[in-house]
């Protein structure tokens, strides 16, 4: 049997991100560079996304070269109370082994702020994650883009004593960084964590004691990290996902939101139908002895990995 609260993304309720209350399923939008040569589809996918209650958009300049703040704009236009996060530290590089590359240096940060003001529109960007490359998963710095986080908390501050930043965020942190960043008031943290990957429990429990909200990527693990398995392939979420007539990934999402109350999910895709079920995981209420057992996974997983 499913246990639900309500509909949409009320379900489980709000958390504050910077000064604003927002629901704590929100949207991720780096996905929809997948659909740069189908942008009504793009579209439609921003479009319900409100429809379902979501407020809170996660995107950068660096999605598709600009094609999905683009569209984020354009999503703006016309629901203006929509809340947009966007991130610096990294920047477009189409013609690399992968497509974006570290911009750590301060004047980066700054382009790429004053980058995403232009391509959303906007005089003051709701909040700027400061994407640093501390640790995994992802790219990592060398040579002159190894740089200080003092130096770039300090040009962040700048740009949001200047009015173009709202809250300061950041990303793929350490928990020294963190610790180091906490003077400059920050509003949220970006690492990758999920039911089976709960390396970065710490920088959770900082957060959660100075009232951060926490917003991981990859909440149901990556495809392309080994290091980082995939949720919804372990046979015990399978198992109880079933008991409760869901879907594995929706076991996944849901158990995040019960975990901490200061989490906020961006789960991202281009298919509605995927859409529509990760902001039902907003309503799934888990027994306690489910959480029990799910609790028991990260554990179990990271003794397995390390035989």
């Amino acid at each position: 049997m499913v246990h639900q609260k309500s509909s949409g993304v009320a379900g489980a309720g709000s958390y504050a991100l910077g000064e604003r209350q927002i629901p704590r399923m929100g949207y991720g939008a780096m996905q929809l560079q997948r659909l740069v040569n189908d942008r009504s589809a793009a579209m439609e996918v921003l479009h319900r996304a409100v429809g379902l209650g979501v407020e809170h958009f996660d995107t950068a300049e660096f999605y598709g070269a600009g094609f999905v703040n683009d569209i984020i704009r354009e999503l703006r236009l016309e629901h203006p109370n929509i809340l947009i996060a966007t991130k610096v530290g990294a920047a477009s590089n189409p013609a690399g082994p992968i497509p974006i590359r570290p911009a750590q240096k301060p004047e980066e940060l700054r382009a790429s702020v004053e980058e995403n003001l232009r391509s959303l529109g906007v005089e003051q960007l709701d909040v700027v994650n400061l994407r640093r490359l501390d640790v995994a998963p992802g790219l990592s710095s060398e040579g002159d883009q190894i740089v200080g986080i003092d130096d770039q908390l300090a040009e962040m501050l700048r740009m949001k004593d200047e009015g173009k930043i709202g809250g300061i965020g950041l990303s793929a942190v350490s928990l020294d960084n963190l610790k180091q960043a906490l003077p400059a008031g920050i509003v949220c943290v970006q690492n990758a964590y999920s039911l089976l990957s709960r390396r970065y429990q710490p920088l959770l429990e900082l957060c959660e004691a100075e009232h951060i909200a926490w917003v991981p990527f990859f909440p149901l693990g990556g495809t392309y990290f080994p290091d980082w398995p995939k949720v919804t392939a372990h046979p015990k979420v399978i198992q109880i996902a079933a008991r409760y007539r869901i879907s594995p990934s929706q076991l996944g999402l849901a158990w995040l939101l019960h975990h901490k109350r200061n989490v906020l999910l961006i789960p991202g895709t281009t298919s509605l139908a995927h859409l529509e079920e990760n902001v039902a995981s907003a309503s799934i209420i888990l027994q306690q002895e489910d959480i029990v057992e799910l609790d028991a996974l990260s554990c179990a997983h990271e003794e397995a990995s390390h035989e």
